[in-house]
């Protein structure tokens, strides 16, 4: 393993940056709001990009809005490690969902550059666009888009809830890159996150060394029963729409609990077409997922679903169309990188787990093209999406060194 014994990040200068951008999109309870291609993410791109080069970094930007802050090596002829994450964040984020990942890569960069550490294999740091999918829709957009999962042209005509394009959203904040999609080759990928979930910090350890990742399958949904008066309407004669949603809800709950641990299954999102108070609801539009990092146990809960929707379509007399918006097999990371984040760890001597991740991330999609790991560090009471998200700055550091030194065992450090 190449390493420097004893070369650790400045911790107080990640915080700090940490600190800083959260200011961007902040809100009033103390969380972020920075929805991607909004101009709150293009505040945040510009900061990113101004201090990339600051940092000697060569930045370049593809036609989805990706970013690389490529950083030479030794040997030039070698395609670059990437390592980095994302910048946008849910409607109701926190500080460290994704842009932890991306800033500690910025760290990394300048740690190497204080100590005058040349890699063999150049380095690019990589902020993927639309990690979050709150606003356009598939989530990992940019990162899928880059392995060839989506092509350009069908990311550039999504919409967000107000009909906004894609590639209206790119341009509007100047971000819409010359590069190709795709174009920027990467030789592996490296991802540091908050672990989104409760078991670090339940168990007191501090990197989650992650070597799966849950496959998804995402639904849009729509129910149309028939409008008619709340009042007058007797019971049996009813085509109601969200009774017919309150099946489908405990439908994928039930799915999910018979398949567990390994499944689980949400409904995030209902929207009756012409809610009234005396109305009984005639449509409604939903969406719903599963995951699970088996892909037997997703397809099985995916075919008992269609079963149910068909029953609960026939019985309430309403129509139920389920169309699968996206799907992604479960992820195997790759051994090498795996071991690198393990040794980095055991190196700085450092409690860790192996984990499966929960959370879909951009390291996902990377892994179907590259060799492909993450480290996990610990949130308070597992909570993310939230702007109650919180990580301890002794945590962050870690990852961050955690970090540092896998990417030196995978690029290769001084001669």
């Amino acid at each position: 393993m190449t390493t420097l014994p004893n070369l650790r990040i400045d911790g107080d200068r990640l915080w700090d940056t940490i600190m800083e951008t959260a200011r961007i999109g902040a809100t009033q309870k103390d969380g972020v709001r920075r929805l991607t291609l909004s101009e709150e993410d293009r505040r945040m791109r510009d900061w990113f990009r101004g201090a990339c080069e600051a940092a000697g970094l060569t930045v370049t930007v593809d036609g989805l809005g990706n970013m690389f802050a490529l950083r030479p090596g030794r040997d030039m002829s070698r395609a670059p490690l990437g390592f980095g994450s994302h910048l946008d964040t849910q409607p109701t984020g926190g500080k460290f969902d994704g842009i932890l990942g991306t800033l500690a890569a910025l760290e990394v960069v300048r740690t190497l550059n204080e100590a005058c550490i040349e890699t063999e294999t150049p380095l690019c740091v990589c902020n993927w666009t639309n990690e979050e999918g709150s606003r356009f829709a598939p989530a990992l957009m940019g990162s899928l888009a880059h392995v060839g999962d989506f092509t350009v042209e069908d990311i550039l005509s999504r919409t967000d809830a107000e009909g906004v394009s894609v590639a209206q959203a790119l341009d509007t904040i100047g971000y819409r890159g010359t590069q190709k999609v795709g174009a920027q080759p990467l030789s592996g990928f490296v991802e540091l996150h908050i672990e989104q979930g409760p078991i670090l910090e339940a168990e007191g350890k501090t990197i989650g060394v992650v070597e799966h990742g849950q496959g998804i399958i995402w639904y849009n949904g729509r129910i149309t029963g028939f409008e008619s008066h709340a009042g007058s309407t007797p019971m049996p004669l009813r085509r109601d729409a969200l009774a017919a949603l309150s099946e489908i809800v405990l439908a994928i709950e039930g799915l999910a609990i018979a398949h567990g641990p390994h499944a689980v299954g949400t409904v995030g999102e209902a929207v009756i077409a012409t809610p009234s108070r005396n109305v009984i609801p005639g449509e409604i539009a939903f969406s719903g997922e599963f995951r699970s990092p088996d892909a037997d146990t997703l397809e099985t809960v995916h075919q008992g679903l269609q079963e149910k929707v068909a029953e609960i379509a026939a019985r309430r007399r309403v129509t139920i169309a389920l169309d699968v918006v996206w799907r992604k097999a479960p992820t195997h990371f790759a051994p090498a990188v795996i071991n690198a984040v393990r040794g980095a760890a055991d190196h700085l001597g450092l409690s860790h787990r192996p984990m499966v991740s929960g959370a879909g991330h951009d390291a996902f999609s990377l892994a179907a093209l590259v060799p492909t790991a993450m480290i996990f560090v610990p949130c308070k009471d597992g909570v993310s999406h939230n702007e109650l998200e919180s990580a301890e700055k002794t945590d962050c550091v870690a990852g961050a060194n955690v970090l540092l030194h896998a990417v030196l065992s995978l690029a290769g450090g001084p001669a």
